[in-house]
């Protein structure tokens, strides 16, 4: 079971949006770079990839010798972690990442699940769930936000439910409602998405209206605990 403040179950009931960090959350926080393709075919680079390496490339010490535009980022995901997003739209809850790196494997992850958001590059995450508040009409206590470092306390501040995974740092679990007992990149956000949709009173039919599209056998369900969305 998660650990939790006195609060948390009531703040999860008023939950109609949730927002994740990534790297730690999403992930384990390990990223990986590979050579490109390009770096293997001697493809050239164009005058954008030129001068993003550059501005990389003045940070590494004196001597470093990374060639221009060999490396991606590659980050792993949990197939739980996938579910439970599935899960949380099926009721109703829109999803979303807010992120200060830029990743194509995290693009094509989102796009796979359906997040209704993505946020890559942010330096400033307050702004940008704010941003995100706008665009939906979510009040600050309809909001979830889980991150796992110091970056994310700005947007864990400021929202209705803030959580964190088992690795998080003292500081953000500090900040928590609820803290996970599973780490980021290994269950982490299922559980969180499982206690909120719990909360609601809706993750007993939401789960089974999911099992039923995959078996294609009707479901049904009583008035008294339809979906709430």
């Amino acid at each position: 079971m998660p650990t939790t403040k006195p609060d948390a179950l009531e703040r999860a009931r008023r939950i109609r949006l949730v927002l994740f960090d990534v790297d730690g959350v999403l992930t384990d926080g390990t990223i990986w770079f590979f050579p490109t393709p390009q770096a293997a075919a001697g493809a050239p680079l164009s005058e954008e990839e030129a001068d993003r390496f550059r501005g990389a490339a003045a940070s590494l010490p004196t001597g470093t010798a990374i060639p221009p535009g060999s490396m991606i980022e590659v980050k792993g995901f949990h197939a739980h972690d996938g579910i439970g997003i599935v899960l949380a739209r099926k009721a109703g809850v829109k999803v979303g990442v807010i992120t200060k790196r830029i990743s194509l494997s995290l693009a094509l992850r989102a796009r796979d699940l359906r997040m209704d958001f993505v946020r890559q590059g942010v330096e400033r995450k307050r702004l940008a769930l704010n941003e995100i508040l706008q665009e939906t009409g979510c009040s600050e206590d309809e909001v979830c936000c889980m991150g796992d470092d110091i970056i994310d306390l700005p947007m864990l501040r400021h929202c209705g439910l803030a959580a964190a995974p088992a690795n998080g740092r003292p500081e953000v679990k500090a900040a928590a409602h609820i803290i996970t007992d599973r780490e980021g990149g290994k269950g982490a956000a299922r559980d969180l998405l499982e206690f909120i949709l719990k909360a609601k009173g809706v993750w007993e039919e939401t789960a089974a209206h999911y099992l039923a599209d995959s078996e294609d056998e009707p479901v049904t369900t009583s008035p008294a605990h339809s979906v709430q969305q």
